[in-house]
């Protein structure tokens, strides 16, 4: 069986936990089955890479997606099925099925109808990536949903699909890769004290991932933690001015803000994660959250949203400690105020219990290593293939 995957994502270009799944869900399946990456950006040597067409290139960034995707979509010609990550590589799905007459699997990592933020970063390219999404999802063949949670969000978004065509397959972790890191040149590289505790955010500023709930929570943080931010790849000028200010006024009143914007390779992500007393996911919407699973595979304790798929991720009192949230049409917590204090509580609670932010942190782990292996989840989902 030859199975081309394909997503806008893929190494060394990935920016989201979407790339992460790909990753590592080719790297397992090609164990399994014949495998070809399709993918945006440059030329790689595992994968068939793609452009942007020529005339394209001054063009609404959604319609420069599904010109791509109808290169990726020609190429598919010989496939047994096509498997399709994130609206951005939906539309080429599509059309690979109508015109091969292949059998379409979509896996959902997020959805355009409850991410209505995107209006501010594509303009009227919202109105075409919701179009694309909705229809690759309808006529697809099979839906994967990588929590329960996403599984209910695909079926409210999106009624008229059959319950039957959406199976629950979570995302996972390598945690031979990530796994606590001894040495802590990072740290020091980057101006982190290795002798002070601190709190860490790793993710895109983005709406959906609420570094901004996370400043404004964090001018409650114990004064003795520091605060380090590895967050880049602003969605919009908008949100990055707005995230600057708010670090620059928070960097203002307290000492020990570190803001590092670059893309840091994985091993210094692993042991900046490794070291910190407490990893915080602010997010607003998150179907899944395999950042959350990178620092419980790294033993370190968790303060995430009790929203999405993070429930199913991160064990309440176990492995962390959720942040409940009211939220409003549009995602965002209808009390940002009460948002903020939540996790300032949270957060504070294992800052000042190190013994327990730290049997959090290897429950984490224990919890990371026994059930979100990637082996297994390339065996489903080969089984899911060979039922179609």
């Amino acid at each position: 069986m030859r199975v081309d995957l394909l997503s806008r994502e893929y190494p060394p270009e990935v920016y989201g936990g979407a790339g992460v799944h790909v990753e590592y869900l080719a790297r397992e399946l090609r164990r399994l089955v014949e495998v070809r990456v399709r993918c945006f950006g440059a030329p790689r040597e595992d994968a068939d890479a793609y452009r942007i067409p020529a005339g394209l290139e001054s063009a609404n960034p959604a319609l420069q997606t599904l010109g791509v995707d109808l290169e990726m979509a020609a190429g598919c010609a010989g496939a047994d099925l096509v498997h399709s990550h994130t609206w951005y590589a939906n539309f080429a799905g599509h059309v690979a099925k109508m015109l091969y007459g292949l059998p379409h699997v979509v896996t959902t990592h997020s959805l355009e109808p409850l991410r209505p933020w995107k209006a501010e970063q594509l303009g009227g390219g919202y109105t075409l990536s919701s179009w694309a999404e909705r229809t690759a999802l309808a006529s697809a063949d099979a839906i994967i949903a990588v929590s329960a949670g996403m599984r209910a969000d695909v079926l409210t978004a999106y009624p008229e699909i059959s319950p039957d065509k959406v199976t629950v397959i979570h995302n996972g972790i390598d945690t031979g890769e990530y796994a606590p890191a001894p040495g802590a040149a990072a740290l020091t590289r980057h101006g982190i004290d290795p002798d002070r505790p601190y709190v860490v955010f790793v993710g895109r500023i983005t709406r959906q991932k609420g570094l901004a709930h996370l400043l404004r929570a964090a001018a409650a943080f114990d004064p003795a933690a520091q605060l380090v931010l590895c967050a880049g790849a602003p969605d919009t000028p908008e949100i990055a001015a707005e995230v600057t200010a708010l670090v620059e006024e928070l960097s203002a009143a307290r000492k020990g803000v570190i803001w590092i914007s670059e893309m840091l390779p994985r091993p210094e992500v692993i042991e900046i994660l490794t070291h910190a007393t407490v990893f915080v996911c602010p997010s607003v919407y998150e179907p899944m959250g395999i950042v959350n699973l990178e620092a419980m595979a790294c033993e370190t304790a968790v303060v995430a949203t009790a929203t999405g798929g993070i429930p199913e991720v991160v064990a309440d009192q176990e492995s962390g400690l959720l942040v409940p949230i009211e939220q409003g049409p549009d995602g965002e917590p209808l009390d940002r105020e009460a948002f903020a204090v939540a996790i300032a509580s949270r957060v504070n609670a294992l800052l000042s219990d190190p013994g327990l932010a730290a049997d959090m942190g290897r429950a984490g782990r224990r919890r990371a290593v026994g059930h979100f292996s990637w082996a297994r989840i390339a065996e489903r989902t080969r089984e899911l293939y060979a039922s179609l």
